[in-house]
């Protein structure tokens, strides 16, 4: 890339094989973090490669919510009556759509990133699991933007902001941390099953219409709100909105439910990731 140092003058640990111990999940981990300048590198990277020659930049990131917003609004909101009471249905839906999006995102991009960079993988040496990570800095850069917008729009917006907000940052925390578990599974199974790459638009599609989003959780019968919860993006989403709007408390056992959910699928998709990148050269 054009201005763009090369990989190499960035990371003096990079190797052409692994280095000698560096077996198990503690030495990988002690690894990645000792990585943090690549990773932002690769962050840097994709997100340069995601605006280049484009118009508005960043811009998109606040664009997407809020054209979202405006098509829920009128066919959810006005067409199908589910306006908050109380509180703008947009508003409602545009803040949902920020850790949504931020995961979504992510988890798309993360998918497909080990099969994009398959030079990569191939040439040097470097922790793997870098390369499905790094798009959640291209989230957050997108998050950022549109959740500035957000703070604009609320300090129009009745109810006022209150001390609630301090919770946005564990809401999302949350919506990463899922997002990252998904995205590690599905970077490993799509080096080997190309399916996965064609799947995922449709399972992320699926998983909105699982998440409340366009649509309060409240409509969900009580019955199966626990089993709802078992999708740590419904915590997430509903937490981030009630941080930001002082929407419904959320259910204490279902709030750890997602959050046991959300840190079992970083555990084992990290973990798989791990035990499987050993092949990725081979393969890819």
């Amino acid at each position: 890339m054009t201005g763009v140092p090369p990989l190499r003058e960035l990371t003096p640990f990079t190797v052409e094989a692994p280095r000698p111990g560096m077996h198990g999940h503690a030495a990988r981990l002690r690894e990645m973090l000792g990585s943090r300048e690549l990773l932002a590198f690769l962050a840097w990277r994709d997100l340069t490669v995601r605006y280049k020659q484009s118009a508005i930049g960043v811009l998109w990131a606040v664009l997407q919510p809020l054209l979202l917003a405006g098509v829920f609004t009128l066919f959810f909101g006005k067409l199908g009556h589910l306006d908050a009471a109380g509180t703008s249905y947009a508003l409602t839906t545009f803040a949902a759509l920020l850790p949504w999006q931020l995961a979504a995102f992510g988890v798309f991009a993360a998918s497909h990133s080990i099969v994009s960079s398959q030079d990569l993988v191939k040439r040097v040496y470097f922790p793997r699991i870098l390369i499905p990570l790094a798009p959640f800095g291209v989230a957050l850069v997108d998050f950022g933007a549109a959740f500035a917008v957000a703070l604009v729009w609320l300090a129009f917006a009745s109810p006022p902001l209150t001390l609630a907000i301090l919770w946005v940052p564990a809401f999302l925390l949350l919506a990463l941390v899922t997002a990252v578990g998904v995205g590690c599974w599905l970077a490993a199974l799509n080096v080997r099953f190309r399916d996965v790459q064609v799947a995922v638009p449709v399972l992320i599609q699926l998983w909105f219409f699982c998440t409340p989003v366009a649509y309060p959780s409240s409509i969900v019968p009580e019955r199966w709100q626990l089993a709802y919860a078992a999708n740590p993006m419904v915590t997430a989403v509903d937490g981030f909105r009630a941080a930001l709007l002082g929407t419904p408390d959320l259910h204490p056992g279902a709030m750890l439910l997602s959050v046991f959910v959300a840190f079992m699928l970083a555990v084992t998709g990290i973990g798989f990731f791990w035990r499987t990148e050993d092949t990725f050269a081979d393969i890819v």
